[in-house]
């Protein structure tokens, strides 16, 4: 009965939000601030497949944040609009590569990639030719000019190597009527210098860099989407500006800081203020801070997340310790666990990686002549603690 009431109460009281897509990564703003030079040179090198001319291949590279995938999504989306209006033949495909059971395999993914021409294959059993063909087939069928968008490309050629890209690069060999263009997104700065040669030479790609935002240009973002989405004086002085502190902080991670606001006006809402106030943004920073760390420790490898519940191990007994204690304690867990050993050297190297995550403070300390070693402590509450704990156990298979 109690929670009847809590529901009548809630749909009639008046929302602080007024359009809270604003704030959600799927909105598409009406135009891209700070992004003018670079939305132009995407448009200048993708601009001659409207004249069904096969434009050079693309890969755009920067820190998560910095307005990609938006750039790219508007730019396809622009000239979409354009191809309707002179019925021009041109097909945009847009995949996220770090889904699960879309891009995690390469089957999976020309399966995905069918299925955007209209034929739905089983999820596995028939060999990867076929699916290839099949794939050449529905490509081929027409005259048309194909932009692929392949986000996150560095978790496709992490999980199933970089031949992929290189049939991608090759179908235009094959192919009569239609014509390929891949353009890829990428975190990682140095994703191309890591490719096979051959891969390499066959993508002959023009390459883009998106630098971060700075603290001013976030606060101009974050501003533009408030007034869209919350009602008039709800958003206190000084809450946009530490906003973009925080995510300037993050490398000027844009999507980032409208999460957190977001998260804030939830927080705000939830505790029956109709004000958002710094206190409520402080409290969704470290809902966020929780989530990615959580989120980081799912997606590690499972050497990574028994290096770390060996840390979660050793923090109740002592305030920090050594790696070779972290070592030890790690080397039991995968005999446990029938994981392979790494060395200690890669431990280091991970300890390393947890300290960058903002996970563990690791310290490099001198031993004389026993050589270096990191002195490590963690630096999370309790509460994160004992969750991370329950996900690392299940992972692990340990509870």
């Amino acid at each position: 009965m109690q929670i009847k009431n809590f529901f009548e109460n809630y749909i009639k009281k008046e929302s602080i939000f007024v359009d809270k897509k604003t704030l959600l990564p799927s909105y598409m703003p009406e135009e891209i601030l700070f992004r003018e030079e670079q939305l132009q040179e995407v448009a200048n090198i993708l601009a001659p497949a409207l004249r069904l001319e096969k434009p050079s291949n693309l890969f755009i590279y920067g820190k998560t944040g910095t307005g990609k995938t938006i750039s790219v999504r508007f730019i396809l989306s622009s000239m979409n609009k354009v191809a309707i209006q002179s019925n021009l033949p041109l097909k945009c495909i847009y995949i996220n590569c770090k889904l699960k059971k879309v891009a995690d395999t390469e089957y999976r993914l020309i399966a995905q990639l069918s299925k955007e021409f209209g034929q739905e294959l089983p999820p596995t059993g028939l060999p990867t030719d076929e699916v290839y063909n099949i794939f050449y087939k529905l490509l081929d069928q027409q005259k048309q000019m194909v932009l692929l968008v392949l986000d996150e490309i560095d978790h496709l050629t992490k999980k199933i190597g970089d031949e992929i890209l290189y049939n991608l690069t090759r179908i235009n060999v094959e192919l009569q009527k239609s014509q390929i263009c891949l353009i890829g997104i990428s975190n990682n700065l140095i994703f191309a210098e890591n490719l096979d040669p051959r891969v390499k030479s066959s993508l002959s790609e023009e390459e883009l860099i998106f630098s971060p935002y700075n603290a001013l240009q976030i606060q101009d973002i974050l501003r533009k989407r408030a007034d869209k989405a919350f009602r008039e004086g709800i958003v206190q002085a000084g809450v946009i500006e530490k906003c973009a502190a925080y995510s300037a902080r993050d490398h000027g991670d844009i999507r980032r800081a409208i999460d957190l606001l977001r998260i804030a006006g939830e927080t705000a809402e939830r505790s029956g203020s109709s004000i958002i106030e710094i206190n409520h943004l402080d409290e969704a920073e470290k809902k966020i801070e929780a989530d990615k760390i959580l989120d980081a420790a799912v997606n590690q490898p499972k050497q990574f997340q028994s290096v770390l519940y060996a840390i979660l191990l050793l923090a109740p007994q002592k305030k920090s310790f050594f790696t070779g204690e972290i070592y030890d304690v790690y080397s039991n867990l995968c005999r446990q666990t029938k994981l392979n050993v790494l060395t200690q050297r890669r431990i280091s190297d991970v300890l390393a990686e947890f300290d960058m995550l903002g996970v563990i403070n690791a310290k490099i300390i001198s031993k004389g002549r026993y050589g270096r070693t990191r002195d490590v402590s963690l630096s999370l509450d309790e509460n994160l603690i004992l969750k991370l704990k329950t996900v690392l156990e299940k992972s692990l298979q340990l509870s």
